[in-house]
Formats: C-alpha cells, sequence, structure tokens
C-alpha cells in the first residue's frame, strides 16, 4: 500500500517533526489538532467553545485535504486539561458530526502545546472511490 502525506495551508502547519495526516490506502490518520488560527499560528482568543470550534475547524480543513470529511472519521480521540468541558465538547460535536457519530475516547491531561485547553486527533476511513481516484 501507498503512503501520502497529507498537507494543507488551510490548517495549522506542523510545529514540530510530523505530518498534519497520513494516508494509507484508504485509511487517514489525522495529527492532534490544537485551537491555532492558520494564519496567525497563534491559539484562537477566546473561550473554551472558541478553542473546541476552532479544533474542529482545523481538522476538518485537514479532512478535506486528505479528499474526505468529518463525516469519514471513524475514531476521535479528545484531550482535555478540564474533563468538565467535556458536555461543551458534546454540544459542539453535534453541530459537525451526524449520526452514527465516530467512536471516541476523552482524556483528562495536565497540559497541552502552547497552552492549549484541547487537542483532538483521529482516524478516517474513506470510500473506495476517494482513494482510488
Amino acid at each position: 500500500m501507498s503512503k501520502s502525506i497529507i498537507h494543507t495551508h488551510l490548517a495549522p502547519q506542523a510545529i514540530g517533526t510530523y505530518s498534519q495526516a497520513v494516508k494509507v490506502g484508504g485509511t487517514v490518520y489525522l495529527s492532534g489538532q490544537i485551537p491555532l488560527v492558520p494564519d496567525t499560528m497563534i491559539l484562537i482568543e477566546g473561550d473554551i467553545t472558541a478553542q473546541i470550534t476552532q479544533v474542529f475547524e482545523n481538522l476538518k480543513a485537514v479532512a478535506h485535504a486528505a479528499g474526505g470529511d468529518l463525516s469519514d472519521i471513524v475514531k476521535l480521540n479528545v484531550f482535555l486539561t478540564d474533563l468538565s468541558h467535556f458536555p461543551i465538547v458534546n454540544e459542539i460535536m453535534g453541530h459537525y458530526f451526524n449520526q452514527p457519530y465516530p467512536a471516541r475516547a476523552a482524556i483528562g491531561v495536565a497540559a497541552l502545546p502552547k497552552g492549549a485547553q484541547v487537542e483532538m486527533d483521529g482516524i478516517m476511513e474513506l470510500s473506495v472511490q476517494d482513494y482510488l481516484v
């Protein structure tokens, strides 16, 4: 199987030794996204709602660059510095996803890069026609 590196300027650039995503066959492994604004590479201003929304927008941009969209995500990992924000994740996620929802994990962490309060990564599965083109 061939491996493709996914890159878009519509999502934050990698701030380390990783790719925004890697596609192997029809599976896309999305690297963690924090709420950086792609144009400035600075954390979005505002509360946790703004941060969660920006993370979903960043994931959406990488998903599109890989030839899919958020509905193709089969596994989503959510990392929060404060698990009391999890209901907000659920609320905002409902604006980006329809049923059936992806499998998901929520993990409380002590800290995230750049002082972010939320990070998400995921795995997408593209349909055959999407990745054979």
